[in-house]
């Protein structure tokens, strides 16, 4: 196989021969590219989370619930995008995605580029050019479908889980960057000087450019599209039909909503709750919820998603309670250990949750296919790698939906009372809720849970 062959029909990364001979260099190289991509997209997405942050600063005259508007929109509309994104794999080919997916991502960056120079910006107006941010969020959808092709399923858990923490750390990176950048001149389209607040607030959307050119033309000339995960819109629609797909989904809103919503919110809510620390230090939410995500992949391949999920939510709703004390103490340091301590939760529980999600269509369907021998065996394993792509994209879409509620509610909370307490005792009572559900469908053993993969049969 030509390194620049765009399209590969024989691929079996199952078969252990062709996945040591040449198997694995090809998915490698794609995952590598498939991250870069991903990590830009991460990056758009959350760009608001530090723009609204300096809005004021720029001139603009918006109330604290507009600006926690501001953050949430992209989390909603990149959430709504993930339902396209994630059949368009199947559809146009992983590589031919990744290039498109990557290049439309010029229209949000350099929109913000050119209205956050100017102050007399309606509101409206600055809320569709946040909404354009949420393109970036579909990116993850069709990232983590086309890379469930390319590796073996003992592999998926690390390998989705490195595709995804390669994403998700870029939010860390923009809410890192960004405020460092907005104080150099660098050479921009619209506007060679300060804008009010004495900085180039305008380099928040230009600064991604040069990124972008290079991840779309690394997709260009290093992917590759797979024959083997082509699939007809009504093959992946069965997902819709299967009651994991929505247990799944809401649990991943408890993970990954989690760590979306609170990624975007945590530069504004230490910013209104403790005005005297320097948002910039809020990256390290996102960086070490990114960096643990892995470590959750590995954990539930080598013990099971469910298990590791199930004490996941335990260390959330600690974390949570720990939030809820030092917010109402005003003690920073803790509110920060804390806040750190429930992002590294969201990591392992986003790796976890995802891990789950390969086992529980590969033996739902083997399940369905037991009495109809070998032959039904192989087409149970086919129908299992679509539906769990498909799954993948969808349940990723329906998480994402945290990057939306997570905020607003922050801002719900700090608009009727005047902190942050109110919206995180709901977070509370929703882990329970998504706790409860991992213990009654994945791992208690009882015949009414007989339908459901268990830890022992799904390693899940």
């Amino acid at each position: 196989m030509a390194m620049r062959e765009t399209w590969i029909a024989d691929w079996n990364p199952d078969d252990e021969k062709f996945w040591q001979a040449k198997g694995k260099f090809i998915a490698r190289r794609n995952l590598i590219w498939s991250i870069v991509a991903e990590h830009i997209g991460f990056s758009v997405w959350l760009i608001w989370s530090i723009v609204a942050t300096k809005l004021p600063q720029a001139g603009f005259h918006y109330t604290t619930a507009q600006l926690f508007q501001l953050v949430a929109l992209p989390g909603l509309v990149g959430a709504l995008m993930r339902f396209p994104y994630t059949f368009a794999v199947t559809t146009f080919g992983g590589r031919n995605w990744t290039i498109f997916s990557a290049s439309v991502l010029f229209i949000p960056t350099i929109a913000l580029g050119y209205f956050v120079t100017k102050p007399d910006t309606p509101y409206s107006i600055m809320l569709a050019v946040a909404a354009l941010a949420g393109l970036g969020g579909g990116n993850f959808a069709s990232s983590m479908t086309n890379i469930s092709f390319f590796y073996p399923d003992r592999m998926k858990g690390w390998a989705l889980g490195l595709n995804a923490a390669g994403g998700n750390i870029g939010v860390s990176s923009v809410q890192l960057l960004t405020p460092v950048l907005l104080g150099l001149g660098i050479v921009n389209l619209y506007q060679g000087t300060p804008g009010p607040g004495g900085f180039y607030i305008q380099n928040a959307g230009l600064m991604w450019l040069a990124p972008l050119a290079v991840a779309v033309l690394g997709a260009v000339l290093f992917m590759n599209n797979l024959t083997t995960a082509r699939s007809t819109f009504k093959d992946q629609l069965a997902i819709v039909r299967r009651k994991h797909t929505w247990i799944m989904s809401f649990i991943y809103i408890g993970t990954f909503g989690s760590f979306l919503g609170y990624s975007a919110a945590f530069p504004l809510l230490i910013k209104t709750q403790f005005p005297a620390v320097t948002v910039s230090i809020a990256f390290l939410g996102p960086l070490v919820g990114s960096l643990a995500r892995p470590l959750g992949g590995l954990l539930a391949d080598k013990i099971g998603g469910a298990i590791v999920t199930l004490w996941n939510f335990v260390a959330m709703g600690a974390a949570t309670v720990g939030v809820l004390y030092f917010t109402g103490v005003e003690d920073f340091t803790g509110f920060l250990v804390m806040f750190l301590i429930l992002f590294v939760a969201t990591g392992i529980g986003n790796g976890s949750t995802y891990r789950m999600i390969p086992s529980i269509f590969r033996e739902d369907n083997l399940q369905r296919a037991a009495a109809a021998g070998e032959t039904g065996r192989a087409a149970a394993l086919k129908a299992a790698s679509i539906e769990s792509a498909a799954a993948l994209g969808f349940v990723g879409a329906v998480g994402a939906v945290g990057g939306y509620f997570i905020p607003r509610g922050f801002g719900a909370s700090v608009a009727a009372t005047g902190g942050p307490q109110l919206a995180l005792e709901v977070y509370l009572g929703f882990y329970a809720v998504c706790l409860a559900l991992t213990w009654w469908f994945y791992l208690r053993r009882s015949p009414l849970a007989s339908s459901a993969p268990s830890l022992a049969q799904a390693r899940v």
